[in-house]
């Protein structure tokens, strides 16, 4: 195996180690959250069967590619340099201190620089939708429904009704994640996978969210938790099912691979000061928006991070 394959392939594995213990937490946080009482195998077999499905569906339907087509404008390198092993390890670190870093900026720009601007734009606009659907959807239900569900403790009955309901909300929004995302894992992989390239890239994906899992979602999960009542069953399933209809919705926009992270603390904002204006009564709305803010801060540290590292990894391909 020559030099270029062994990037090809370490970077397949620390980009599926970046990618899933950076993002899953946007998907499956609120699920994590709601369901800390289960065992960790049993969500994991449910969050690894729909990964499974999701990814043979986009591998049966695409001729071996798994992105859904997202990757038509990332050529594979050849030969693949060291230097391209460079962004899941940056990932990785900024990951283990709990930054919400954008993968999609920071491993996709390096394959094709020049769509960074149309990434970014579709990224925006999916924070600044996301943003005013979670804000109108909760001036609308936070009294109605939040109110109740933050004074009335779930009872065993409703719990049973809630819990099918987050479980096949939670189905919906993590496989419309996983389309978006894969491009951000396969970017290392020939677009066209063969049986055993499906099989392998797969057994590895399985574990490591077994990890993530197993370790209730590592460092990201804190700006979950951080969130007013993500803990409630009822309250998580709201909080997925749009999330999914949100991503469902940018899928079906254009193949343009964009940052779900936005999107996530997009959702995240606008429900917090829509709960906080209609519940809460002036009460922490300064350590409200700090907190906000310090979000956003950190998606924007990630996004300027990403175009920096394009501009070192150029100067490095020139010496």
């Amino acid at each position: 195996m020559d030099v270029s394959s062994i990037v090809m392939y370490l970077g397949f594995v620390l980009a599926s180690y970046s990618v899933v213990g950076n993002d899953t937490i946007q998907t499956l946080g609120t699920f994590l959250s709601s369901n800390e009482r289960k065992r960790w195998w049993v969500l994991w077999a449910f969050a690894g069967g729909i990964l499974a499905c999701t990814l043979i569906f986009g591998y049966l339907n695409h001729a071996g590619d798994v992105s859904y087509g997202r990757l038509e404008k990332y050529p594979l390198p050849d030969p693949f340099e060291w230097y391209f092993l460079l962004p899941p390890i940056i990932l990785l670190l900024l990951t283990r201190t709990g930054i919400p870093v954008s993968t999609s900026f920071l491993i996709l720009t390096f394959f094709n620089p020049e769509n960074l601007t149309s990434m970014v734009t579709k990224s925006v606009w999916g924070y600044v939708v996301a943003f005013v659907a979670a804000l109108t959807l909760y001036f609308t239900i936070s009294r109605l429904l939040e109110k109740k569900f933050i004074e009335n403790p779930i009872t065993r009955r409703e719990n049973e009704v809630w819990t099918v309901l987050q479980w096949g909300s939670t189905g919906f929004l993590w496989s419309q994640w996983l389309i978006q995302d894969f491009a951000n894992i396969y970017v290392y992989l020939p677009r066209a996978l063969t049986p055993w390239g499906l099989a392998f890239s797969l057994l590895i994906i399985l574990v490591i969210l077994a990890y993530i899992i197993a370790s209730k979602g590592g460092t990201i999960q804190h700006i979950v938790r951080s969130k007013t009542n993500t803990v409630d069953v009822r309250s998580a399933t709201i909080i997925d099912f749009s999330y999914g209809i949100i991503l469902y919705f940018f899928k079906e926009l254009n193949n343009v691979p964009m940052s779900t992270t936005w999107v996530f603390i997009g959702i995240l904002a606008g429900r917090e000061i829509a709960l906080n204006f209609m519940l809460r009564k002036n009460e922490g709305r300064r350590a409200m928006f700090r907190n906000l803010a310090v979000d956003l801060t950190k998606v924007v540290i990630g996004l300027v991070v990403s175009i920096l590292l394009v501009f070192a990894v150029k100067y490095l391909a020139t010496l």
